[in-house]
């Protein structure tokens, strides 16, 4: 069953609108080789959509809601989509990017995400586009004649450093599937269990959310959505729907640790057995505190789009090595190279290379030489620095784009954070390189505080001062409302960078 807000559907009726998206897509000439294009929040229709286009052979590419226009259009052209499913309240923000020739199927906005998102109907959508409404068009088809397949998805990169790139895979074998549902099994938890109760609180169209809620589809879990993260109301959710199974990120772990006292003792959490979290830097402070609270069912994962997950661990390791995202799992391999591709040895630190073995090999989409220039001995970087301890864990020390080099001193902004964050007032922050005439680069933490406090740039220096090495202390701090980010909490550093180095020679 998958549950959102007040609507409720069942596996078995949910897989007969299925095999009608399905036939739908096969009757609209999208097969093998074909893309969908997904611009959907969080909602019982991202199922049908996905796997309806999967069904019968064809590739999904889940698109990123706040995109634009221009955005779209650039996405949509790129993977030749034939269709794009959509939202209605989100059509009139990218309408005039849509390709010709692509149909557009319009999902109605439901009320927990309008709700969430302080929508108001009726919403835009431009007659000019053709656009058919996704329930009317469904329940028109034909049922889909063949087995569903198990298809995939070409999810594009995020595109800092140049325009998004979709990392496209070949077909997986039997025994490779086999594969990825163990190591699915581990790193996330998830198998066939009446049991199972996932709450998908972060957007699906990122990669991990996405491999989540479709391993726990394919699983037949209870899935609850929540349109839009909110720390006190997934407490809320979890004792309502005696949630089990959760991915989350770190900034959602430091949003619930925020929460006052009475709201954290206020819901019965006792239902939580497996938790995940990856996509960036969690600081132990933080995992201990959570591990505290929830119990020993905190687990973490390290990989990427382009990878997989071939990294894992679980709260007594995170326990006994603070700051480890864990070490290579079944058909993982984890190596450290330096700048010249020497292999290092446990304790230098270096460029990380990793690969999942039991996820087929990928390239970027029109891009063969971009794929090419990640890979070193069949392994691939995504660019973090980091090093292998001398019993195989894996710590990471920044991003390669993120270290700052002043003076001819490498510095990661990634240690100055996880000291930040603990600082009494601060909500969130991001440290980053800026122009430096003496030193080449200086340091600048960009902070937003917690409502209603005042801080200084001195009482930041002060503290970390305290904690660290001098030269690691920000020698510019400024202060925001809100840093720019997306749904999962990432930061958006480029954003921050670009007006510092406008007009300078540096990759942002």
């Amino acid at each position: 069953m998958i549950i959102s807000g007040a609507r409720r559907i069942d596996y078995a009726s949910l897989g007969a609108r299925v095999l009608k998206a399905a036939g739908g897509f096969a009757a609209a000439g999208i097969g093998a080789g074909d893309c969908v294009g997904i611009m959907l929040r969080n909602d019982i229709a991202f199922f049908e959509a996905v796997a309806g286009t999967t069904g019968c052979g064809g590739s999904i590419v889940p698109i990123n809601w706040h995109m634009k226009a221009e955005e779209v259009g650039y996405i949509l052209r790129d993977s030749a989509a034939k269709a794009l499913v959509i939202h209605a309240d989100l059509v009139a923000q990218i309408a005039d990017g849509i390709p010709p020739g692509v149909r557009v199927l319009v999902v109605p906005t439901p009320p927990e995400v309008a709700a969430a998102y302080h929508l108001t109907p009726p919403y835009d959508v431009p007659g000019v586009l053709g656009a058919t409404d996704w329930n009317t068009w469904v329940d028109a088809q034909p049922d889909y004649a063949g087995p569903l397949q198990r298809g995939g998805a070409m999810i594009y990169t995020s595109g800092t450093t140049g325009v998004p790139k979709g990392v496209r895979r070949g077909t997986p074998k039997p025994e490779m599937l086999a594969g990825l549902d163990r190591v699915g099994a581990l790193t996330y938890g998830l198998k066939a269990d009446d049991n199972i109760t996932v709450l998908m609180n972060g957007p699906m169209y990122h990669s991990a959310p996405y491999s989540y809620a479709t391993m726990a589809w394919r699983n037949r879990c209870t899935i609850v959505l929540q349109p839009r993260f909110d720390p006190e109301d997934l407490l809320r959710l979890i004792e309502a729907h005696r949630v089990t199974h959760m991915h989350m990120v770190p900034t959602m772990f430091v949003r619930l640790l925020r929460l006052p006292e009475e709201v954290k003792r206020k819901y019965d959490l006792s239902s939580l057995r497996f938790i995940v979290h990856g996509a960036a830097p969690c600081p132990p402070a933080v995992k201990r505190a959570m591990i505290e609270w929830w119990g020993p069912v905190i687990n973490e994962y390290y990989g990427s789009t382009e990878t997989g997950v071939p990294v894992w661990h679980s709260s007594a390791e995170a326990l006994a090595k603070p700051g480890t995202v864990g070490r290579a799992i079944t058909g993982g391999i984890v190596r450290i190279f330096d700048a010249d591709g020497r292999a290092l040895p446990p304790g230098e630190v270096g460029e990380v290379y990793i690969r999942q073995t039991y996820l087929t090999d990928f390239t970027y989409h029109h891009n063969d030489q971009a794929r090419a220039d990640v890979e070193r001995e069949g392994l691939v970087t995504v660019g973090d620095v980091g090093y292998l301890d001398a019993d195989g864990y894996l710590f990471l020390c920044d991003r390669k784009r993120d270290m700052v080099i002043s003076g001819g001193v490498n510095i990661y902004p990634a240690e100055i954070e996880q000291v930040l964050i603990g600082m009494p007032g601060v909500k969130d922050c991001a440290v980053f390189g800026i122009p430096d005439d003496e030193y080449g680069e200086a340091l600048c933490a960009a902070i937003e505080p917690e409502a209603g406090v005042t801080l200084t740039p001195e009482a930041v220096r002060t503290f970390l001062t305290s904690h660290m090495a001098n030269y690691k202390v920000p020698k510019l701090v400024t202060f925001h409302d809100s840093l720019p980010r997306e749904d999962t909490g990432k930061i958006f550093k480029r954003r921050l960078r670009e007006p510092y180095w406008a007009g300078r020679d540096r990759r942002i």
